[in-house]
């Protein structure tokens, strides 16, 4: 089998799925390829599975489920402690399997290795938050609580852009909330965004089937959402993804009545007032709209600004973009890898075109080699572009000029988007009063779009989704049952 459900033949590695603590050929032995996003070599082939590995996966989580949802919170806390120690341990290896498969810069993969320690870790304390609490009663005699209980099995949707991060947000609040989980990983990260989490759960010694992982070739991924629709053991549906999945699956949960969780994309605004530090604003900027090549859910989309200080800022910000060097993510310089597909590639470039043919300004990028695509700003950007409407995943910020404050914030709402935003002021009491304005899951005030703590209630509104992280989000796992218990004998009308 080799270990970790790897085998290596020819120099490339074959990777099993992982399901009820085991892992396991699919049926056929049938695998796809995964490529490296920076040059197109075959990285790794990966267990293509489909409905009778997704079946076996709900009936392992099933059977696992009633001993789990009873295990003592100690002991569910040593669990993610180990598992911290492995992650640890494994830090440098996984973040160059990270730079490898998703194209993320070494630097920004070896981040991800310690917000995941650091995320298990603060998990790890949850198990010990109230389940309940004692309700108010108008009955003589009478103790009312309100408890909460795990709900089954979650199956959890995990994507390729900050693969192993958002892998372990998919698994750590389910799991702490007492439920099974099955992960089903983007076909472009399956390691990344689900293998290297089963592994860790495995050396950890997580009970066989509480974590489960199936992975599936491209154009594969319907018929295993199928077997969790079809399923009434799959009671809550987790999905970190973009907003034309979730309306598919949110259609699908309302017909088969699962509950959903869905943290999705956004078309994050950085607004920037008169009275700002220039430089911080530029550099702000710069990290907010190019972090990871512009391929997380966080970065900033649009920078709306004052008319009065736009020639400085964009002078200044066009200066610095130009200086990001781009290249192999495996070199610690390297601030712009690639792009996770060739396709990626040719939508950010088609939108970028379509925005100059209605009359944009390119000011820097709008240029591509392999799938390294250059940092692009754009400014008078027609309001029916693309670009200027639909979150569009790849270095490419748009620049909108406007007169006051109010007309800023009415610029950041024009979408129906809204999971973060920033304001940049000299006097922050001026931030702070817009900020509630703002229609966002998320304000930052002198901080950029790009800003994540672990314990905080993040997600979005409107059409960036449902349902927020941190101890926050146990919520969305349980179901709450009124216990009403009492003492003596009530008297009845009849």
């Amino acid at each position: 089998m080799g270990e970790n459900g790897v085998t290596e033949i020819n120099g490339i590695k074959e990777y099993k799925y992982f399901v009820g603590g085991q892992w396991r050929s699919s049926e056929g032995g049938k695998l796809f390829d995964v490529f490296q996003p920076y040059d197109r070599a075959l990285y790794a082939r990966v267990a293509a599975c489909g409905r009778p590995e997704a079946k076996r996966a709900v009936e392992a989580a099933a059977k696992a489920f009633p001993a789990w949802a009873q295990t003592a919170p100690a002991e569910r806390a040593k669990l993610f402690f180990k598992a911290v120690e492995i992650v640890k341990r494994r830090r440098a290896e996984i973040a160059k399997i990270l730079a490898l498969e998703t194209g993320s810069t070494i630097s920004f993969a070896t981040f991800q290795q310690d917000l995941v320690a650091a995320t298990i870790e603060r998990a790890a304390g949850w198990m010990y938050l109230p389940r309940g609490e004692v309700l108010e009663t108008n009955i003589p005699g009478a103790h009312s609580i309100g408890m909460r209980r795990p709900l089954g099995v979650v199956a959890s949707f995990t994507p390729w852009n900050g693969a192993n991060v958002l892998s372990w947000r998919a698994v750590l609040s389910p799991v702490a909330a007492g439920n099974t989980v099955i992960v089903k990983p983007s076909e472009f990260a399956p390691i990344s965004a689900g293998l290297i989490l089963a592994q860790i759960a495995e050396e950890a010694g997580f009970p066989k089937g509480v974590i489960n992982v199936v992975t599936h070739a491209p154009g594969a991924a319907a018929e295993i959402a199928d077997v969790f629709f079809e399923s009434p053991d799959i009671r809550a549906i987790n999905l970190i993804g973009g907003v034309k999945t979730a309306k598919m699956l949110a259609k699908r949960a309302g017909e088969t009545l699962k509950r959903t969780t869905m943290e999705l994309g956004g078309f994050n605004p950085l607004i920037i007032l008169d009275d700002v530090d220039m430089d911080y604003a530029v550099r702000t900027a710069t990290f907010g709209s190019f972090f990871h090549q512009g391929q997380i859910c966080l970065n900033t989309r649009r920078i709306i600004i004052q008319r009065r200080i736009v020639d400085e800022f964009l002078a200044k910000f066009v200066a610095r973009t130009k200086t990001l060097p781009s290249g192999d993510p495996q070199n610690p310089k390297t601030i712009i890898g690639p792009l996770i597909t060739p396709a990626a590639v040719k939508l950010v470039d088609d939108r970028v075109k379509e925005a100059v043919a209605k009359g944009a300004t390119l000011h820097a990028g709008g240029v591509f080699e392999g799938q390294i695509y250059q940092p692009t700003i754009l400014s008078n950007v027609a309001p029916d572009a693309a670009i200027a409407n639909e979150e569009t995943f790849g270095p490419v910020v748009v620049v909108e000029v406007v007169d006051t404050p109010q007309q800023a914030v009415e610029a950041a709402n024009r979408t129906l988007y809204g999971l973060t935003s920033s304001i940049l002021a000299g006097d922050t009491y001026r931030a702070f009063e817009l900020a509630p304005k703002v229609l966002a899951g998320i304000v930052n005030i002198n901080s950029p779009t790009v800003n994540d703590e672990i314990h905080a209630p993040m997600g979005g509104v409107r059409d960036s989704g449902w349902g927020r992280t941190g101890p926050d989000s146990l919520n969305e796992f349980q179901d709450v049952i009124w216990i009403n218990s009492h003492s003596g004998q009530r008297p009845y009308p009849f």
